[in-house]
Protein backbone atom coordinates (compact mmCIF):
# COMPACT_ATOMS: atom_id res chain seq x y z
CA UNK A 1 0.00 0.00 0.00
CA UNK A 2 1.77 3.41 -1.03
CA UNK A 3 -0.92 5.66 -0.92
CA UNK A 4 -1.58 7.83 2.33
CA UNK A 5 -4.40 7.90 4.34
CA UNK A 6 -6.48 11.73 3.44
CA UNK A 7 -9.09 11.42 5.74
CA UNK A 8 -9.19 11.88 9.23
CA UNK A 9 -8.36 9.81 12.04
CA UNK A 10 -11.00 8.08 13.28
CA UNK A 11 -11.75 6.78 9.82
CA UNK A 12 -8.47 5.29 9.90
CA UNK A 13 -8.97 3.48 13.03
CA UNK A 14 -12.43 2.32 11.84
CA UNK A 15 -10.60 1.14 8.14
CA UNK A 16 -7.61 -0.60 10.52
CA UNK A 17 -10.78 -2.27 12.52
CA UNK A 18 -12.22 -3.52 8.89
CA UNK A 19 -9.07 -4.68 7.90
CA UNK A 20 -8.72 -2.20 4.84
CA UNK A 21 -5.55 -1.28 6.04
CA UNK A 22 -2.81 -1.99 9.16
CA UNK A 23 -0.79 -0.30 10.80
CA UNK A 24 2.01 -1.08 9.88
CA UNK A 25 1.58 -0.38 6.24
CA UNK A 26 0.19 3.04 6.70
CA UNK A 27 3.67 3.77 8.69
CA UNK A 28 5.49 3.03 5.88
CA UNK A 29 3.55 4.78 3.69
CA UNK A 30 4.03 7.47 6.33
CA UNK A 31 8.03 7.30 6.66
CA UNK A 32 8.12 7.31 2.71
CA UNK A 33 6.47 10.33 2.18
CA UNK A 34 7.61 12.25 5.07
CA UNK A 35 11.19 11.20 3.61
CA UNK A 36 10.10 12.27 0.01
CA UNK A 37 8.42 15.81 1.46
CA UNK A 38 10.07 18.74 1.47
CA UNK A 39 7.51 21.09 3.87
CA UNK A 40 10.28 20.38 6.68
CA UNK A 41 7.36 19.49 8.99
CA UNK A 42 9.95 17.01 10.92
CA UNK A 43 12.82 18.11 13.42
CA UNK A 44 12.98 14.06 14.35
CA UNK A 45 12.24 10.70 13.07
CA UNK A 46 12.28 7.57 15.13
CA UNK A 47 11.25 4.67 12.88
CA UNK A 48 12.44 1.28 14.07
CA UNK A 49 10.33 2.26 17.54
CA UNK A 50 7.14 3.63 15.72
CA UNK A 51 7.43 -0.05 13.67
CA UNK A 52 7.66 -1.80 16.39
CA UNK A 53 4.85 -0.13 17.96
CA UNK A 54 2.89 -0.31 14.38
CA UNK A 55 3.51 -3.82 14.69
CA UNK A 56 1.54 -4.59 17.74
CA UNK A 57 -1.04 -1.74 17.94
CA UNK A 58 -4.30 -1.95 18.99
CA UNK A 59 -6.88 -1.10 16.72
CA UNK A 60 -9.83 -0.94 19.01
CA UNK A 61 -7.79 1.62 21.06
CA UNK A 62 -9.44 5.28 20.22
CA UNK A 63 -6.39 6.08 18.03
CA UNK A 64 -5.13 2.41 17.63
CA UNK A 65 -2.38 2.75 15.26
CA UNK A 66 -2.51 6.31 13.85
CA UNK A 67 0.78 7.75 12.76
CA UNK A 68 1.34 10.83 15.29
CA UNK A 69 3.84 14.07 15.10
CA UNK A 70 4.72 15.37 18.35
CA UNK A 71 5.43 18.87 18.62
CA UNK A 72 9.31 19.63 19.40
CA UNK A 73 8.17 21.83 22.27
CA UNK A 74 6.76 18.75 24.26
CA UNK A 75 9.21 16.15 25.80
CA UNK A 76 9.37 12.19 24.85
CA UNK A 77 12.06 10.58 27.13
CA UNK A 78 15.12 9.42 25.18
CA UNK A 79 14.43 12.25 22.24
CA UNK A 80 15.93 16.23 21.53
CA UNK A 81 14.99 17.93 23.71
CA UNK A 82 15.78 21.68 22.14
CA UNK A 83 12.99 23.99 22.38
CA UNK A 84 14.00 24.51 18.77
CA UNK A 85 17.06 26.37 19.77
CA UNK A 86 20.96 25.99 18.52
CA UNK A 87 21.91 26.63 22.50
CA UNK A 88 19.77 23.86 23.47
CA UNK A 89 20.68 21.94 20.37
CA UNK A 90 22.52 18.69 22.66
CA UNK A 91 19.66 18.31 25.14
CA UNK A 92 17.45 14.50 25.74
CA UNK A 93 14.40 14.43 27.14
CA UNK A 94 14.41 12.32 30.17
CA UNK A 95 10.21 12.09 30.59
CA UNK A 96 7.72 12.06 28.48
CA UNK A 97 4.54 14.83 28.98
CA UNK A 98 1.77 13.83 30.36
CA UNK A 99 -0.25 14.63 27.27
CA UNK A 100 1.93 12.65 24.87
CA UNK A 101 1.15 9.40 27.09
CA UNK A 102 -2.42 9.74 27.06
CA UNK A 103 -2.29 10.00 23.34
CA UNK A 104 0.11 6.88 23.06
CA UNK A 105 -1.87 5.27 25.72
CA UNK A 106 -4.90 5.76 23.65
CA UNK A 107 -3.30 3.54 20.24
CA UNK A 108 -1.43 6.46 18.48
CA UNK A 109 2.04 5.56 17.70
CA UNK A 110 4.62 8.34 17.37
CA UNK A 111 6.50 8.85 14.07
CA UNK A 112 8.72 12.11 15.65
CA UNK A 113 9.37 15.41 16.47
CA UNK A 114 7.39 18.31 14.70
CA UNK A 115 9.33 21.15 14.01
CA UNK A 116 8.09 24.48 15.95
CA UNK A 117 9.51 28.19 16.54
CA UNK A 118 11.90 28.57 18.78
CA UNK A 119 10.61 28.45 22.35
CA UNK A 120 7.09 28.61 20.91
CA UNK A 121 7.65 32.80 20.95
CA UNK A 122 6.03 33.85 17.12
CA UNK A 123 3.68 32.29 14.52
CA UNK A 124 6.31 31.31 11.79
CA UNK A 125 7.90 28.13 11.95
CA UNK A 126 11.70 28.97 10.86
CA UNK A 127 14.61 28.64 12.81
CA UNK A 128 18.36 28.82 12.75
CA UNK A 129 18.27 24.74 13.98
CA UNK A 130 15.81 23.12 11.95
CA UNK A 131 15.50 25.91 8.95
CA UNK A 132 12.10 27.10 7.08
CA UNK A 133 8.75 25.42 7.60
CA UNK A 134 6.36 25.04 4.57
CA UNK A 135 2.43 25.39 4.00
CA UNK A 136 1.27 22.61 1.76
CA UNK A 137 -1.61 25.07 0.36
CA UNK A 138 1.92 27.01 -1.05
CA UNK A 139 5.17 26.12 -0.16
CA UNK A 140 6.18 29.53 -0.49
CA UNK A 141 4.33 30.68 2.92
CA UNK A 142 4.49 29.65 6.17
CA UNK A 143 2.09 27.40 8.09
CA UNK A 144 2.27 29.88 11.04
CA UNK A 145 3.46 29.04 14.28
CA UNK A 146 4.02 28.09 16.97
CA UNK A 147 2.78 24.71 16.16
CA UNK A 148 3.92 25.21 12.18
CA UNK A 149 5.33 21.46 11.69
CA UNK A 150 2.44 19.70 13.19
CA UNK A 151 -0.16 21.81 10.45
CA UNK A 152 1.98 21.24 8.08
CA UNK A 153 2.29 17.61 8.40
CA UNK A 154 -1.53 17.24 9.24
CA UNK A 155 -2.76 19.50 6.49
CA UNK A 156 -0.33 17.88 4.42
CA UNK A 157 -1.13 14.34 4.40
CA UNK A 158 2.05 13.27 6.01
CA UNK A 159 0.08 11.89 9.59
CA UNK A 160 -3.41 12.43 10.75
CA UNK A 161 -2.63 13.78 13.73
CA UNK A 162 -0.06 16.01 15.62
CA UNK A 163 0.30 17.49 18.98
CA UNK A 164 0.43 21.78 19.55
CA UNK A 165 0.36 23.94 22.34
CA UNK A 166 -1.03 27.13 22.44
CA UNK A 167 0.31 30.09 24.54
CA UNK A 168 -0.30 32.91 22.25
CA UNK A 169 -2.81 30.97 19.36
CA UNK A 170 -0.10 28.40 18.52
CA UNK A 171 -2.64 25.97 17.79
CA UNK A 172 -5.55 28.66 16.33
CA UNK A 173 -2.95 30.80 14.23
CA UNK A 174 -1.50 27.17 12.50
CA UNK A 175 -4.85 25.89 12.04
CA UNK A 176 -6.23 28.73 10.55
CA UNK A 177 -3.23 29.11 7.96
CA UNK A 178 -3.73 25.54 6.89
CA UNK A 179 -7.17 24.80 6.99
CA UNK A 180 -7.50 22.36 10.25
CA UNK A 181 -9.30 22.28 13.57
CA UNK A 182 -7.64 23.72 15.97
CA UNK A 183 -9.11 24.46 19.57
CA UNK A 184 -7.33 26.02 22.77
CA UNK A 185 -9.44 24.65 25.55
CA UNK A 186 -10.26 26.42 28.76
CA UNK A 187 -6.72 26.57 31.13
CA UNK A 188 -6.37 23.85 32.83
CA UNK A 189 -8.55 21.58 30.62
CA UNK A 190 -5.89 18.88 29.42
CA UNK A 191 -2.76 18.41 32.15
CA UNK A 192 0.74 19.28 31.48
CA UNK A 193 3.10 17.97 33.51
CA UNK A 194 5.19 16.58 34.81
CA UNK A 195 7.74 19.12 35.98
CA UNK A 196 5.25 21.85 35.44
CA UNK A 197 6.30 24.94 35.45
CA UNK A 198 3.81 27.58 36.41
CA UNK A 199 5.21 30.49 34.59
CA UNK A 200 2.62 32.99 32.74
CA UNK A 201 -0.66 30.59 32.89
CA UNK A 202 -1.37 31.14 29.00
CA UNK A 203 -0.43 27.69 27.92
CA UNK A 204 -2.69 25.15 26.71
CA UNK A 205 -1.89 21.80 25.03
CA UNK A 206 -4.01 19.93 22.57
CA UNK A 207 -4.01 18.63 18.80
CA UNK A 208 -4.07 20.04 15.05
CA UNK A 209 -7.07 17.96 13.50
CA UNK A 210 -8.34 17.22 10.31
CA UNK A 211 -12.01 16.81 12.22
CA UNK A 212 -14.51 17.59 14.33
CA UNK A 213 -14.32 14.23 15.53
CA UNK A 214 -10.70 13.65 15.60
CA UNK A 215 -10.33 17.17 17.97
CA UNK A 216 -13.43 15.66 20.36
CA UNK A 217 -12.15 12.10 20.89
CA UNK A 218 -8.50 13.99 21.22
CA UNK A 219 -10.45 15.61 24.32
CA UNK A 220 -11.65 12.46 25.94
CA UNK A 221 -8.28 10.86 25.54
CA UNK A 222 -6.18 13.58 27.04
CA UNK A 223 -8.31 15.76 29.48
CA UNK A 224 -8.39 15.58 33.11
CA UNK A 225 -6.53 15.81 36.46
CA UNK A 226 -2.77 14.86 36.69
CA UNK A 227 -1.28 15.21 39.99
CA UNK A 228 1.38 17.21 38.38
CA UNK A 229 -0.05 19.60 37.39
CA UNK A 230 -2.01 21.64 40.38
CA UNK A 231 -4.25 23.94 37.64
CA UNK A 232 -5.44 21.01 35.98
CA UNK A 233 -9.49 20.41 35.74
CA UNK A 234 -11.62 17.80 36.73
CA UNK A 235 -12.01 14.76 33.93
CA UNK A 236 -15.29 15.22 32.04
CA UNK A 237 -16.61 12.26 29.65
CA UNK A 238 -18.32 12.13 26.40
CA UNK A 239 -16.73 14.60 24.44
CA UNK A 240 -17.13 12.49 20.94
CA UNK A 241 -20.29 11.18 22.19
CA UNK A 242 -21.96 14.33 22.96
CA UNK A 243 -21.55 15.95 19.36
CA UNK A 244 -24.88 17.06 17.64
CA UNK A 245 -26.26 17.23 21.36
CA UNK A 246 -25.82 20.88 21.77
CA UNK A 247 -28.08 22.42 19.50
CA UNK A 248 -30.97 23.23 21.19
CA UNK A 249 -28.24 24.82 24.23
CA UNK A 250 -26.91 26.95 21.62
CA UNK A 251 -30.36 28.22 19.89
CA UNK A 252 -31.02 31.59 21.03
CA UNK A 253 -27.70 32.53 22.20
CA UNK A 254 -26.46 35.47 21.45
CA UNK A 255 -23.11 36.19 18.93
CA UNK A 256 -20.96 39.59 18.75
CA UNK A 257 -19.17 39.19 15.13
CA UNK A 258 -16.12 41.53 15.67
CA UNK A 259 -13.93 41.99 12.40
CA UNK A 260 -11.39 44.13 14.52
CA UNK A 261 -11.17 41.90 17.93
CA UNK A 262 -9.02 43.32 20.51
CA UNK A 263 -8.01 46.19 18.28
CA UNK A 264 -6.18 43.75 15.58
CA UNK A 265 -6.10 45.30 11.86
CA UNK A 266 -7.16 42.14 9.71
CA UNK A 267 -7.41 42.28 5.81
CA UNK A 268 -10.74 43.71 4.09
CA UNK A 269 -11.18 40.42 2.16
CA UNK A 270 -10.24 37.91 5.34
CA UNK A 271 -12.89 40.07 7.91
CA UNK A 272 -15.65 39.54 4.95
CA UNK A 273 -15.09 35.78 4.54
CA UNK A 274 -15.34 35.50 8.17
CA UNK A 275 -18.01 37.68 8.88
CA UNK A 276 -20.10 35.64 6.39
CA UNK A 277 -19.47 32.50 7.63
CA UNK A 278 -20.47 34.60 11.09
CA UNK A 279 -24.03 34.80 9.29
CA UNK A 280 -24.40 31.56 8.25
CA UNK A 281 -23.43 29.94 11.39
CA UNK A 282 -25.96 31.94 13.04
CA UNK A 283 -28.93 31.23 11.05
CA UNK A 284 -27.56 27.36 10.97
CA UNK A 285 -27.90 27.49 14.95
CA UNK A 286 -30.69 30.41 15.07
CA UNK A 287 -28.12 32.52 17.22
CA UNK A 288 -28.97 36.26 17.98
CA UNK A 289 -26.13 38.69 16.11
CA UNK A 290 -25.78 41.16 18.90
CA UNK A 291 -23.26 44.19 19.01
CA UNK A 292 -20.83 44.53 21.82
CA UNK A 293 -19.42 48.19 23.06
CA UNK A 294 -16.48 46.58 24.69
CA UNK A 295 -12.49 47.94 24.52
CA UNK A 296 -10.13 45.06 24.51
CA UNK A 297 -6.81 46.56 26.12
CA UNK A 298 -3.85 45.92 23.89
CA UNK A 299 -1.85 42.68 25.99
CA UNK A 300 0.92 41.91 23.73
CA UNK A 301 3.92 43.46 25.93
CA UNK A 302 2.14 42.12 28.93
CA UNK A 303 1.46 39.05 27.34
CA UNK A 304 5.84 39.01 26.17
CA UNK A 305 6.97 39.91 29.33
CA UNK A 306 5.23 37.21 31.40
CA UNK A 307 6.32 34.52 28.71
CA UNK A 308 10.24 35.60 28.40
CA UNK A 309 10.53 34.73 31.89
CA UNK A 310 10.29 31.32 30.72
CA UNK A 311 12.41 31.95 27.68
CA UNK A 312 15.44 32.66 29.98
CA UNK A 313 14.89 30.06 32.37
CA UNK A 314 15.44 27.34 29.90
CA UNK A 315 18.43 29.23 28.38
CA UNK A 316 19.66 29.88 31.74
CA UNK A 317 23.61 30.50 31.78
CA UNK A 318 23.50 30.54 28.02
CA UNK A 319 22.11 33.57 27.73
CA UNK A 320 23.60 36.18 26.33
CA UNK A 321 26.70 34.32 25.06
CA UNK A 322 24.11 32.72 23.31
CA UNK A 323 22.56 35.61 21.51
CA UNK A 324 24.23 35.32 17.85
CA UNK A 325 22.65 31.47 17.70
CA UNK A 326 18.94 32.41 18.57
CA UNK A 327 16.40 33.17 15.39
CA UNK A 328 16.16 37.12 14.50
CA UNK A 329 12.78 37.42 16.35
CA UNK A 330 13.99 35.60 19.85
CA UNK A 331 17.22 37.65 19.96
CA UNK A 332 15.49 40.66 19.69
CA UNK A 333 12.75 39.75 22.04
CA UNK A 334 14.91 38.29 24.31
CA UNK A 335 17.47 41.53 23.89
CA UNK A 336 14.09 43.71 24.58
CA UNK A 337 13.23 41.79 27.62
CA UNK A 338 16.52 41.96 29.13
CA UNK A 339 16.24 45.80 28.64
CA UNK A 340 12.93 46.08 30.66
CA UNK A 341 13.43 44.04 33.19
CA UNK A 342 11.08 42.28 35.54
CA UNK A 343 11.53 44.52 38.28
CA UNK A 344 8.60 44.94 40.82
CA UNK A 345 7.29 48.15 39.13
CA UNK A 346 7.10 45.89 35.45
CA UNK A 347 5.63 43.02 37.75
CA UNK A 348 2.96 45.54 38.99
CA UNK A 349 1.97 47.02 35.64
CA UNK A 350 2.36 43.70 34.16
CA UNK A 351 -0.67 42.63 36.67
CA UNK A 352 -3.08 45.39 36.08
CA UNK A 353 -2.87 44.75 32.23
CA UNK A 354 -3.67 41.47 33.04
CA UNK A 355 -6.39 42.38 35.08
CA UNK A 356 -7.71 44.95 32.94
CA UNK A 357 -7.92 42.52 30.32
CA UNK A 358 -9.81 40.23 32.73
CA UNK A 359 -12.45 42.55 33.12
CA UNK A 360 -12.82 43.54 29.28
CA UNK A 361 -13.35 39.92 28.27
CA UNK A 362 -15.88 39.81 31.35
CA UNK A 363 -17.43 42.93 30.05
CA UNK A 364 -17.85 40.92 26.35
CA UNK A 365 -19.31 37.74 27.66
CA UNK A 366 -21.50 39.74 30.18
CA UNK A 367 -23.26 41.26 26.58
CA UNK A 368 -22.83 38.07 24.05
CA UNK A 369 -22.50 34.43 24.59
CA UNK A 370 -20.30 34.24 21.35
CA UNK A 371 -17.56 35.94 19.80
CA UNK A 372 -16.63 35.50 16.04
CA UNK A 373 -13.44 36.69 14.76
CA UNK A 374 -10.36 35.79 12.26
CA UNK A 375 -8.27 33.44 13.84
CA UNK A 376 -5.45 35.60 11.79
CA UNK A 377 -5.20 39.12 10.30
CA UNK A 378 -4.70 37.68 7.01
CA UNK A 379 -3.95 34.54 5.26
CA UNK A 380 -0.60 33.02 5.67
CA UNK A 381 2.52 35.25 4.96
CA UNK A 382 5.91 34.60 3.50
CA UNK A 383 7.51 31.31 4.67
CA UNK A 384 10.99 33.10 5.66
CA UNK A 385 9.35 35.92 7.16
CA UNK A 386 9.43 38.78 7.85
CA UNK A 387 6.31 39.10 9.78
CA UNK A 388 3.96 41.44 8.15
CA UNK A 389 3.93 44.48 9.32
CA UNK A 390 1.54 47.06 10.21
CA UNK A 391 2.97 50.04 11.69
CA UNK A 392 6.62 49.42 9.88
CA UNK A 393 8.27 47.98 13.12
CA UNK A 394 8.68 44.76 14.58
CA UNK A 395 6.99 44.96 17.81
CA UNK A 396 3.89 46.73 16.02
CA UNK A 397 3.62 43.49 13.64
CA UNK A 398 4.33 41.20 15.97
CA UNK A 399 1.34 42.26 18.29
CA UNK A 400 -0.66 42.81 15.39
CA UNK A 401 -0.54 39.05 14.72
CA UNK A 402 -1.23 38.00 18.01
CA UNK A 403 -3.85 40.17 18.80
CA UNK A 404 -6.91 37.93 17.67
CA UNK A 405 -5.75 34.73 19.97
CA UNK A 406 -3.31 36.03 22.82
CA UNK A 407 -6.50 37.35 24.78
CA UNK A 408 -8.06 34.06 25.49
CA UNK A 409 -4.65 32.81 26.77
CA UNK A 410 -4.47 35.50 29.23
CA UNK A 411 -8.18 35.25 30.49
CA UNK A 412 -7.76 31.21 30.16
CA UNK A 413 -11.08 30.62 28.08
CA UNK A 414 -11.86 28.24 25.04
CA UNK A 415 -11.46 29.35 21.41
CA UNK A 416 -11.47 26.72 18.09
CA UNK A 417 -10.21 27.74 14.51
CA UNK A 418 -12.23 26.50 12.56
CA UNK A 419 -11.83 26.62 7.93
CA UNK A 420 -14.83 28.03 6.48
CA UNK A 421 -12.81 29.62 3.22
CA UNK A 422 -10.36 30.61 0.98
CA UNK A 423 -8.58 33.76 -0.28
CA UNK A 424 -5.67 33.92 -2.38
CA UNK A 425 -5.98 29.84 -2.70
CA UNK A 426 -5.04 30.11 1.30
CA UNK A 427 -6.90 28.87 4.01
CA UNK A 428 -8.84 31.29 5.82
CA UNK A 429 -10.59 30.32 9.64
CA UNK A 430 -13.10 31.66 11.69
CA UNK A 431 -12.15 31.74 15.41
CA UNK A 432 -15.13 31.49 17.83
CA UNK A 433 -14.66 32.29 21.63
CA UNK A 434 -16.70 31.46 24.78
CA UNK A 435 -16.42 31.57 28.17
CA UNK A 436 -14.55 28.96 30.52
CA UNK A 437 -15.45 25.56 30.51
CA UNK A 438 -17.59 25.68 27.52
CA UNK A 439 -16.15 24.01 25.09
CA UNK A 440 -19.14 21.22 23.88
CA UNK A 441 -20.76 24.11 22.58
CA UNK A 442 -17.70 25.20 20.66
CA UNK A 443 -17.27 21.46 19.45
CA UNK A 444 -21.24 21.60 18.58
CA UNK A 445 -20.65 24.88 16.54
CA UNK A 446 -17.82 23.47 14.47
CA UNK A 447 -19.82 20.10 14.08
CA UNK A 448 -22.31 21.94 12.27
CA UNK A 449 -19.95 24.12 9.80
CA UNK A 450 -18.73 21.10 8.84
CA UNK A 451 -21.38 19.63 8.05
CA UNK A 452 -22.97 22.71 6.03
CA UNK A 453 -19.89 23.99 4.12
CA UNK A 454 -17.74 21.11 4.21
CA UNK A 455 -13.56 21.62 3.74
CA UNK A 456 -10.65 19.42 2.05
CA UNK A 457 -9.36 17.38 5.37
CA UNK A 458 -5.56 17.45 3.23
CA UNK A 459 -4.10 19.79 0.34
CA UNK A 460 -4.22 18.03 -3.22
CA UNK A 461 -0.08 17.66 -2.73
CA UNK A 462 -0.31 15.09 0.34
CA UNK A 463 2.50 16.80 1.91
CA UNK A 464 4.95 15.07 -0.88
CA UNK A 465 6.59 18.17 -2.21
Amino acid sequence: MDELWTGDACGLVEAFRSGERTPLEELESTLAAIDASSLNAFSHLDPEAARERAAVADVTAPFGGVPLGIKELDQVAGWPDTHASVPLADRVASYTTTHVERIVDAGAVPVGLTTASEFGGVNLTRTVLNGVTRNPWDPTRTPGGSSGGSAAAVAGGLVPLATGGDGGGSIRIPAGFTGLVGLKTTYGRIPRGPNFAVGALTVTVGGLTRSVRDTARWLDVANGADLHDPHSLPRVEGWEAGLGTHLEELRGLRVAIVDDFAGAVVSPETAAIVRSAGEALSSDLGLRIVEIDVAIPPVGTAWSLANMAGTFAVLGDAWPECSDDLTLEMQFACEWAADRGLDFPALIRLEERRTALFEAMAAAFEQTDLIVTSSNPDVAFAAEGPLPSVFGGIVDSMGNNGRLTIPSNLYGNPAISIPVGSCEGLPVGLQLLAPHHTEALLLDAAWVIERERPWPLVTVSTGAM
